[in-house]
């Protein structure tokens, strides 16, 4: 909840800067500095990657909002966009990558690196898959995102890496329909069993090699 919150106050920062870039002083910031504005974009710049260095991803944000604020269109903001973004994704705090990655490909999306940024995405939605069964959507949109990388950016250096995640993620689905033919059987319903049954061979032809995802006691009496 508190990474959603963040990531709110990151997009409403950045939708204040575009209304007032000629007043903003920079969104309210915990670190104990005094609030600058009315600086080189050089300065901005370097000011983030200081406080990715130091680990502060929250400064770090702020900072590129006062780049992005009073440089709009500095030749320093895409770069500054996948920096941020990956610092994020290190700290597995995958929404605000998200959110970043997006901003980029709304922005940038004819760049010459684009595939990169868009493997970065799918990169970041995989490993924000944390639970089989309350994430189904994600792991759905994600094969979307997939089949359309692999379509589109057929000789890109990163396909061999979507093509892994693909993998996973299609074991991870013919799981899920697995657990739900499992289900089907316990209650004596044969044709929704099958039905599922083949939606698993579907995904992942080797479904006997598919091992059913370890739920903790603790949370299993909630799946």
């Amino acid at each position: 909840m508190m990474k959603s919150n963040r990531v709110f106050q990151v997009g409403k920062c950045l939708l204040a800067s575009t209304i007032l870039a000629a007043f903003l002083v920079g969104c309210s910031s915990k670190d104990p500095e005094i609030q600058e504005y009315n600086k080189p974009a050089m300065y901005w710049y370097n000011k983030m990657l200081k406080k990715i260095a130091q680990y502060d991803l929250e400064a770090a944000d702020d900072t590129y909002i006062s780049l992005e604020s009073e440089h709009k269109n500095s030749p320093l903001i895409p770069t500054a966009l996948l920096i941020i973004a990956n610092a994020h994704i290190a700290e597995e705090e995958y929404e605000l990558a998200k959110y970043y990655l997006d901003e980029y490909i709304k922005r940038y999306g004819l760049s010459k690196n684009i595939d990169y940024v868009r493997y970065l995405k799918i990169k970041a939605n995989f490993f924000a898959f944390q639970n089989q069964f309350r994430d189904q959507q994600l792991i759905l949109d994600t094969a979307v995102d997939i089949e359309e990388f692999m379509q589109s950016y057929a000789n890109s250096p990163y396909i061999y890496l979507v093509e892994n995640i693909r993998s996973r993620i299609s074991m991870a689905k013919a799981s899920f329909d697995q657990e739900i033919s499992g289900l089907y059987i316990r209650r004596d319903k044969p044709k929704a069993a099958e039905y599922y049954a083949l939606k698993a061979k579907s995904a992942w032809e080797y479904t006997q090699d598919v091992k059913p995802v370890s739920v903790p006691f603790y949370r299993s009496i909630f799946e």
